[in-house]
């Protein structure tokens, strides 16, 4: 079983723990690590979206952020977005090289699968720049099923539409894309 760290509504953890089943059955608040790969091609900014395993528990089949993920207990933010690059889409960063963009605070409600999902999540958000083609992740079958790489403004337009079947947040793209505009003419 999965043990993550209750926390409070700054994602500062209160010394007790729950199963990350029941955390979600019950809605109690915990943390994960975003992390957005981006790339230039040309004069256009693209981000890496994954498409999530039809087995996911929440969203499935649906496209997310580059690389998501709980962060264990007894481990930090920084940290779990390091481990989850790793295992999500094989790729092996420093955490230097992680451009924090904010914090976000959501909660929602849903059903997946017949049951009921509650989520409450304290979210540090990062940016991470990128230079590969999608062929070149390896890939965890068991949690996505596929990559792209999308046009900032057009993930920003397929989002507000809903013509692309997505759990992205706008307020999160917009977060990244202040980032972006900060670091492009940078890139890593």
């Amino acid at each position: 079983m999965e043990l993550l760290d209750i926390v409070d509504e700054n994602g500062t953890p209160t010394g007790q723990t729950i199963g990350r089943g029941e955390a979600h059955r019950l809605g109690i608040r915990h943390r994960t690590s975003h992390v957005w790969l981006a790339r230039k091609r040309g004069e256009k900014i693209q981000v890496l979206l994954q498409k999530r395993s039809q087995d996911k528990d929440s969203y499935p089949g649906c496209y997310d952020i580059s690389s998501a993920g709980h962060i264990p207990a007894g481990q930090g933010f920084v940290e779990s977005a390091l481990r989850e690059l790793r295992e999500e889409l094989g790729i092996e960063a420093k955490a230097e090289e992680l451009i924090c963009c904010g914090q976000r605070r959501f909660e929602f409600r849903d059903v997946f699968h017949g049951r009921e999902f509650r989520d409450a999540q304290v979210s540090n958000v990062y940016l991470l720049w990128r230079d590969m083609e999608a062929s070149g992740f390896r890939i965890q079958k068991s949690e996505l099923e596929s990559v792209m790489w999308m046009n900032l403004d057009r993930c920003f337009e397929m989002v507000r539409t809903a013509k692309l079947p997505n759990c992205i947040y706008i307020e999160e793209l917009e977060m990244i894309a202040s980032r972006l505009r900060a670091t492009e003419k940078n890139p890593a």
